[in-house]
C-alpha cells in the first residue's frame, strides 16, 4: 500500500515523481482561447507593476496641492498684514492733514 502525500507532507520532494494535486476540471467542451489572452495577461501585470509609480503620482500630485494652498494662505495672511499696516498710514496722513488744517 502506497500512501500519497499531502500538500503540507508530500510522498517525495522530487518535482516530477509528485502527484499532481489539482487536476483542471473534466469538461465536454473545451474552454475557447481567445488570441489576446496572453496580452491582456501582460497588460495586467504591466499594470500591477505601474501601481506604485501611480501611487507615488498620487501622493506628489496632493503634496503639491497642499503645498499650493499653503502658499495661497500666507500669501493672504501677508495681504492682510498689508492693508491694516497702509490703512494705519492712511489714518496718520489724514490726522496729519488735518492737524496742519487746523494751526
Amino acid at each position: 500500500m502506497s500512501t500519497i502525500g499531502t500538500i503540507d507532507r508530500p510522498a517525495t520532494h522530487d518535482p516530477k515523481n509528485q502527484v499532481p494535486t489539482m487536476t483542471p476540471p473534466v469538461s465536454e467542451t473545451p474552454a475557447p482561447r481567445t488570441s489576446g489572452a496572453p496580452e491582456s495577461r501582460q497588460t495586467r501585470n504591466r499594470e500591477m507593476q505601474l501601481i506604485p509609480e501611480a501611487l507615488a503620482r498620487a501622493h506628489m500630485h496632493e503634496r503639491l496641492h497642499e503645498a499650493e494652498s499653503e502658499r495661497r494662505a500666507l500669501r493672504l495672511v501677508a495681504a492682510r498684514r498689508m492693508q491694516r499696516k497702509a490703512e494705519r498710514a492712511s489714518l496718520r496722513a489724514r490726522r496729519a492733514l488735518a492737524m496742519a488744517v487746523m494751526h
